[in-house]
């Protein structure tokens, strides 16, 4: 299960853009996640689907994606710095992605605009998480579905030491990380339950929470 949840800056100013900078660069240090995750998602979706990834933060995952097949894939982050750098990263791979700025609980996008949402080690920071739900199921096609990827609030210290352990990580980042999830993360971060609560007020049609050491993916068709 794919759960890196290392922090991400809320708003652009000098000092954000300096942390989104890390950020992109501590991730890179774990692309062979990005890699496996875009090839399994690749394989669920059909030739020209429209795929949209919800925070993409450096947009890792949508390049890799966009290596694989022909799809409309559209990445949407809050940050400015993000959109940004992911544009020119997209631009070097030579590979097409929109990227977009704007917020997950106000998608700038008409309903039924796309076949498959992901939204990976972000959710956490979400201000108005039900409304960021319910726009997600509002821009999914009927039939469509969304994954949600991400800590879970009530994760072991145990479970935490030995998933960062496994990330590839620098020690110096190995370090930083796991002071994140101590001091900032599992604060955020919500339960399986607090998932189910939020998600009976959506009308997905299916949910599906799978629960592992340290994250949950939660499943959603419309």
């Amino acid at each position: 299960m794919t759960t890196l949840a290392i922090p991400r800056p809320r708003r652009d100013s000098g000092m954000e853009g300096m942390v989104a900078k890390w950020y992109a660069a501590n991730t890179a240090e774990m692309m062979k996640e990005y890699v496996d995750l875009a090839r399994r998602i690749a394989g669920q979706l059909s030739p020209g689907s429209a795929v949209l990834e919800v925070a993409p933060g450096p947009g890792y995952f949508c390049i890799e994606l966009a290596k694989l097949g022909s799809y409309a894939i559209t990445g949407l982050d809050l940050s400015h710095t993000f959109v940004k750098m992911a544009g020119k990263k997209a631009a070097k791979a030579g590979v097409n992605v929109d990227f977009k700025q704007g917020s997950a609980s106000n998608l700038p996008f008409p309903s039924k605009s796309f076949d498959f949402l992901l939204c990976r080690a972000a959710f956490k920071n979400f201000a108005q998480p039900v409304s960021c739900l319910q726009e997600m199921c509002r821009v999914l096609r009927p039939g469509g579905r969304g994954l949600i990827i991400d800590l879970k609030g009530d994760a072991s210290p145990e479970a935490i030491s030995h998933e960062v352990d496994g990330m590839g990580l620098s020690t110096f980042n190995r370090i930083l990380t796991k002071l994140a999830f101590k001091t900032m993360l599992l604060k955020r971060a919500y339960t399986k339950e607090q998932f189910q609560e939020m998600l009976w007020e959506v009308n997905f049609s299916s949910v599906d929470i799978v629960e592992g050491g340290l994250g949950l993916e939660i499943s959603m068709t419309k």
